[in-house]
């Protein structure tokens, strides 16, 4: 029997492969900084990449009752994963407040956060639509997918790998090129079933929407002031509030239940007046 979310599997594997690569490239370079920041960050995108994994296989197996029991993770994993890149984001841009210098990643570190949240909170709220729900999960991974793919091609691709100042400008040119193809990739599940697969066109626009806000904001030479402003958030704030506020409104996402609010109206309507 032919088995289901064939596409799924091997993207996710593609994106976990890109992934180590891409964070291979932090270690391995020249002016290697890793901090225990980058690993925690490491470490978690990794997990959810792996839960999502086997969330998948466990549906292609039909092995429900494991894939309801191990989906329960999320509200651990979805927490940790959106702190660390909170955590990261702040030490990222701290860094180069510090050095009174722009943090050219902050569009992409803040709004990938502020995305990844949206992602997994509107699975949560649509839970109910069984493949909408699956494609705002899934598609967490084409933000993942992004920057894997942003350091691969500028560590080790020769059209985009940067070798000193002169070569700067190849940062856009592979911002560029990575958006269209995450755009693709994400018109190409949307095609595979447009009535559920739209959350992938939403996750896809991501990439370029961030690339186009980090252009006006450098246009309007706000990069530097905003990069200060959230630096000043502070690195444990930053995990602190990442975890608790989002962990809350998953909490939130959780109690509510659309079958409940169903259910209530139909009471409602079937009781005479």
């Amino acid at each position: 029997m032919r088995q289901k979310h064939t596409l799924e599997f091997v993207f996710l594997l593609m994106v976990i492969a890109l992934s180590l690569v891409g964070f291979s490239s932090l270690a391995l370079g020249e002016n290697t900084g890793l901090t225990p920041y980058h690993y925690l960050h490491i470490s978690t995108s990794v997990a959810w990449l792996l839960l999502l994994l086997s969330q998948l296989v466990l549906i292609r197996q039909h092995r429900f009752q494991h894939h309801r029991t191990i989906g329960k993770l999320i509200f651990i994993a979805g927490p940790l994963l959106v702190a660390s890149l909170a955590l990261l984001s702040v030490h990222s841009a701290a860094k180069e407040a510090v050095a009174g210098q722009a943090d050219d990643l902050l569009v992409q570190n803040v709004m990938t956060t502020v995305e990844i949240a949206v992602l997994v909170f509107l699975a949560f709220i649509l839970r109910r639509n069984r493949k909408v729900h699956e494609s705002f999960l899934m598609s967490t991974a084409l933000l993942f997918m992004g920057i894997a793919l942003f350091f691969t091609f500028i560590s080790y691709v020769p059209r985009f790998k940067i070798e000193g100042p002169e070569t700067f400008s190849r940062f856009a040119d592979a911002g560029q090129a990575i958006s269209i193809i995450i755009f693709l990739i994400g018109l190409l599940f949307f095609l595979k079933d447009w009535r559920t697969g739209w959350p992938w066109i939403i996750a896809s626009s991501f990439f370029s929407l961030n690339g186009f806000l980090q252009a006006y904001l450098d246009s309007a030479d706000r990069t530097k002031s905003l990069t200060q402003l959230v630096a000043s958030i502070g690195r444990a704030p930053a995990f602190g509030l990442g975890l608790l506020i989002f962990g809350a409104l998953l909490w939130v996402a959780w109690r509510v239940d659309p079958a409940k609010r169903t259910r209530h109206l139909v009471v409602n309507e079937a009781t005479p007046a």
